[in-house]
């Protein structure tokens, strides 16, 4: 293994070399949707000394407390003084430097139930300098937010129009006199523009067929006044590119030129538009980007020419001479609009004005960013040309060119661009720096290697140990296939990176911003896959490594048969999968939740998947998380609406539909981004009555999500544990009653689940009652005596709420051991018998109304004993105990799913019929 890693050396350092410099090419384009990532509250990056607040009820709620989803403390900042009716309390945090901030996050204190306090509104109030104080206001002049319903839910608001500020202060509200507490998260990314204000001309309004079409800076948070806008930032700097039709907008509900911040010659009664640009501190600047509108049939180019002038401070003179860039017409009679890319020539400066030149009777502009770096005194410095003047080489926005590499720095280019191409530009100032990470990569390689031979040789001397051991001296191990077992997330948050961030949906802007938290790390996108095809086109091998036996005298690994196949009868043959066969998946919430026969990648077999749009996704609460995705609940509201939804729902009209939606993390492997694709491919296949369906898909874009149904009732174990069994004498009491016949149909419909996962060869691997939801409309559960549908789901090992079912090994994976057969907990081997083991654990659970847990006498260490009694097989296994209602014909159902043999384990089609047919009798 180590020679392989050093043959792949040199590629390694390649692809690392090409990465950078595409990196450098790339980075500094401003990408709002991407600018996403959770500041620090909640993983403590932010320090207790940057959250103040102006008072707090006591020690145990200052505002060091007020941090999202931690319970420090109170659980909260609460304030001294009442919010009502002036609001003038107030928790602040200092960022310390400028961030563009895109979200907020709020939650009430819960304090595991002892809190009630929450803030249904709050304003929000920040600083660029920590003296003026601007009110953040949306697109249409609100200042009040919509915040909490409870004290646990967190809820999140996205910004728009974002914030770039560094200090930011949430005021709560009340419209009573009421208690209120918060808790708090900022998401966004550093503002390496470096920009703090702009001073421009006031936008001029259109006069287009008698209608007016304003082309004001709406958002601009300065002061106005004589036609003058100063002091503040806005449209030109908020992330968003305006389109082809400046009457057209990427926001909805706004008014058309919404985008664009657009002059009008006469109006303005001067050639240029000139905008005067204002930095925190000096920087050397070495592009400018300009988004312009060049709808010329409308009056509207692109600017001619533009000047600009550099300040290295507030008061110093201007430089000299004026930098001039020109840019030709001729060749921009396509009316789509582009970002000009206009070289600045590494001027320092803290100010700029620049002058752009009217080249028509409207100028409209979008979007101004700026390439520049920190400057550091006594730093080399680049000349500007010798003359004042120079042209610029614009082309054709459909092929653009790139600057040219000359010397000589009296040569300048510029490129009219789509928005978000790359731009070119000569920088060799980082190469002592990437030389000095190729090198630390190298020496890191060298390390792994010495390690990985280091622990071979090891492993072979404790194998000879090993062998000279008798099987008397051996101990039971736990089987844990490294690559088929992950870790999950489970009792507390653990993400010690600042760079959190929210998996959103870029278009949903229509429902005022308002969703639950889903949270994740950003890395760069890899290509996407938008189709059946493309999932079939990754879907390859990825064979379930099982280990080798873990003790002398163990079973083979070869346990398995060559395929499934159902058995006849309690007694037939269950045959299991070839090992070359399995492919073993992941799962986005960090389970391995069907382990299935690869799939065939024809083009034959790619069945269209609905894409739904992500903006009728309205999420109510995170059901869980794990290492590779989360899961939450929403609702699509009208969802006869979406006619490519192959589903037929049965949702009464006007009534939303509960829908869980697995949520891939940007930053997941590629192994993890196949088998989600995969995961995808199979949930599509699996279309019965009792198996939760896949209803769409949101692939187009990151992040990568899958929409499933969800039941109205929860799951299957928490709608046992709140009721009793129903008796012959009646209910006696007011708690909620349940009959053995509605427990034994819900236990036929999943064996009925279960027995079409078998038919397809498709094994589990976490059968139990947290992950069977419970369907059916409120108030027929009296009618039905309890009874209601069930469907099989995927998703119990990623919530918190099952952390306890879940044993952990050595900090690195989870299992769930007391439903696994001994062959899985041993060796690692999962099959439909291991199901059925599953399944008989589960049927015990349900006849004991989930009241405690399998095994509960015992710790996780003596169920793995167990494990290996069962395969020593003298007589001291011990077995889950007959629950005090279940007849004693099925529990000898459930022995025999614990056959020892797991070829004399019925079958689920067995298992269903006894279900259906005998079951129903035993009372």
């Amino acid at each position: 293994m180590a020679t392989q890693m050093l043959s792949l050396l040199p590629a390694l350092l390649i692809v690392l070399l090409v990465s950078w410099t595409a990196a450098q090419d790339l980075d500094w384009h401003f990408d709002s949707a991407k600018c996403r990532y959770a500041l620090g509250m909640e993983d403590g990056t932010i320090p207790d000394s940057d959250i103040t607040a102006s008072s707090a009820w006591s020690d145990s709620t200052e505002a060091k407390h007020g941090r999202l989803s931690t319970g420090e403390g109170d659980g909260a900042w609460c304030p001294a003084g009442p919010v009502f009716p002036s609001g003038s309390e107030y928790l602040q945090v200092d960022l310390h430097k400028l961030y563009f901030l895109s979200l907020v996050g709020t939650q009430g204190r819960h304090a595991d139930g002892l809190g009630r306090e929450f803030a249904r509104s709050y304003r929000l109030h920040y600083s660029r300098d920590g003296r003026q104080w601007m009110t953040w206001k949306d697109r249409w002049g609100q200042e009040v937010v919509s915040g909490n319903e409870n004290t646990y839910d967190v809820v999140l608001k996205d910004l728009g129009p974002p914030i770039i500020a560094r200090m930011v202060r949430f005021y709560p509200l009340a419209d009573r006199v009421m208690s209120v507490c918060l808790r708090v998260e900022l998401y966004g990314c550093v503002w390496k523009d470096g920009l703090k204000a702009y001073t421009a001309p006031a936008g001029h309004a259109m006069n287009l067929s008698g209608s007016p079409v304003y082309l004001n800076d709406s958002i601009y948070d300065g002061s106005k006044e004589a036609g003058m806008m100063f002091g503040g930032l806005g449209q030109l700097c908020d992330g968003v590119l305006g389109g082809n039709d400046f009457m057209e907008s990427k926001e909805l509900r706004v008014w058309p030129g919404y985008d664009y911040v657009g002059w009008n010659r006469d109006s303005l009664d001067q050639p240029t538009v000139d905008i005067e640009f204002h930095f925190e501190k000096t920087r050397v600047f070495h592009t400018m980007q300009v988004h312009s509108n060049n709808r010329h049939t409308q009056g509207v180019r692109v600017f001619s020419e533009v000047v600009c002038e550099f300040k290295a401070s507030l008061l110093s003179p201007w430089a000299e001479p004026a930098l001039s860039l020109q840019v030709p017409l001729s060749d921009l009679h396509d009316p789509s609009s582009r970002t000009i890319s206009l070289p600045l020539g590494g001027q320092p400066a803290q100010i700029l004005r620049c002058r752009f030149a009217f080249s028509d009777r409207w100028l409209l502009i979008s979007e101004i960013s700026f390439y520049s770096m920190p400057f550091e005194d006594g730093s080399a410095l680049p000349s500007l040309p010798s003359s004042s003047t120079r042209p610029v080489n614009a082309t054709s926005p459909q092929t653009p060119s790139y600057a040219n590499g000359t010397s000589s720095p009296a040569e300048f280019s510029a490129i009219t661009l789509r928005a978000g191409l790359p731009v070119a530009k000569d920088d060799s100032s980082n190469t002592a720096i990437l030389i000095g990470c190729l090198v630390g990569i190298i020496l890191l390689l060298l390390a792994v290697i010495a390690v990985i031979l280091w622990r071979q040789y090891w492993k072979k001397l404790l194998g000879k140990a090993q062998g000279s051991l008798s099987s008397d001296e051996l101990r039971v191990h736990l089987s844990v296939p490294s690559d088929n077992v992950v870790i999950n997330n489970t009792n507390t948050h653990t993400y010690s990176s600042r760079y959190q961030r929210i998996h959103t949906f870029p278009d949903d802007r229509d429902r005022e911003g308002e969703y639950q938290e889903p949270s994740t790390v950003l890395r760069p996108r890899d290509q996407r896959d938008s189709t059946a095809c493309a999932i079939d086109m990754v879907d390859k091998g990825l064979l379930m490594q099982e280990g080798p036996p873990p003790y002398p005298g163990a079973p083979p690994p070869g346990l398995s048969g060559a395929h499934y196949g159902e058995a006849s009868g309690a007694g037939g043959s269950v045959p299991h999968y070839a090992e070359a066969d399995i492919i073993s998946l992941q799962g986005v919430s960090g389970n391995n939740t069907y382990a299935v026969p690869a799939l065939s990648a024809t083009p034959t077999d790619c069945p269209p998947l609905p894409e739904l749009p992500r903006e009728r996704l309205i999420f109510k609460e995170k059901l869980g998380e794990g290492q590779f995705g989360e899961v939450h609940l929403c609702e699509i509201e009208n969802p006869q609406d979406l006619a490519n939804l192959e589903f037929p729902f049965n949702v009464r009209k006007g009534r939303p539909l509960l829908v869980a939606v697995k949520i891939l993390r940007p930053d997941a492997s590629k192994n993890a981004r196949n088998d989600f694709l995969k995961e995808v491919k199979i949930l599509s296949r699996l279309k019965d009555p009792n198996i939760i369906r896949l209803l769409g898909v949101c692939v187009s874009s990151d992040p990568l999500c899958m929409v499933t149904e969800y039941m109205e009732s929860g799951d299957l174990n928490q709608y046992l544990s709140h009721r009793v069994l129903l008796d012959k004498t009646g209910p006696s009491h007011n708690t909620p009653t349940i009959s053995y016949p509605a427990l034994i149909s819900m236990a036929s419909q999943i064996a009925s689940g279960m027995k079409f996962l078998s038919s397809l060869n498709f094994v589990h691997r976490d059968l139990a009652t947290r992950n069977c939801l419970v369907g059916g409309e409120r108030g027929e559960e009296e009618e039905r005596g309890g009874e209601r549908p069930i469907k099989i789901a995927d998703f119990g090992m990623s919530r918190n709420l099952y952390a306890g079912d879940y044993y952990r090994i050595q900090g690195r994976a989870v299992l769930p051991i007391r439903w696994m057969a001994w062959e899985c907990i041993l060796m690692g081997k999962f099959t439909t018998a291991s199901d059925v083991w599953a399944f008989g654990v589960t049927l015990w659970e349900m006849l004991s109304v989930c009241q405690e847990q399998p095994y509960s006498h015992m710790t996780d260490e003596q169920v793995i004993d167990n494990a290996g009694e069962f395969f020593r097989d003298q007589g001291r296994q011990v077995y889950l105990s007959r629950p005090a209602v279940c007849p004693q014909g099925l529990y000898e159902l459930m022995l025999s799913c614990w056959n020892r043999d797991c070829k004399l384990r019925p079958s689920f089609a067995y298992i269903h019929s006894f279900l259906t047919e005998d079951a129903m009798n035993m009372v």
